[in-house]
């Protein structure tokens, strides 16, 4: 919870900073895999994915494109 929170702050800051232009828009971070699902850490390493899903910008959309 500490990474994605830091994360999460990270991509407000990112926000801010790329203000209202034509880049797509960075939302909140969603924690995948089992260290986010409540599975406890063996061992000394500890992986944490989070997916940063976009959002196109206003007036825009994203489409899915067979065979990319």
């Amino acid at each position: 919870r500490v990474v994605e929170k830091l994360v999460n702050d990270l991509l407000g800051v990112c926000r801010i900073l790329s203000g209202d232009d034509f880049m797509p828009r960075l939302q909140p971070a969603v924690g995948v895999g089992g260290s986010l699902e409540g599975w406890n850490a063996c061992g000394e390493d500890v992986v944490c994915r989070l997916l940063v899903p976009l959002k196109p910008p206003p007036g825009h959309s994203f489409h899915l494109e067979l065979g990319t």
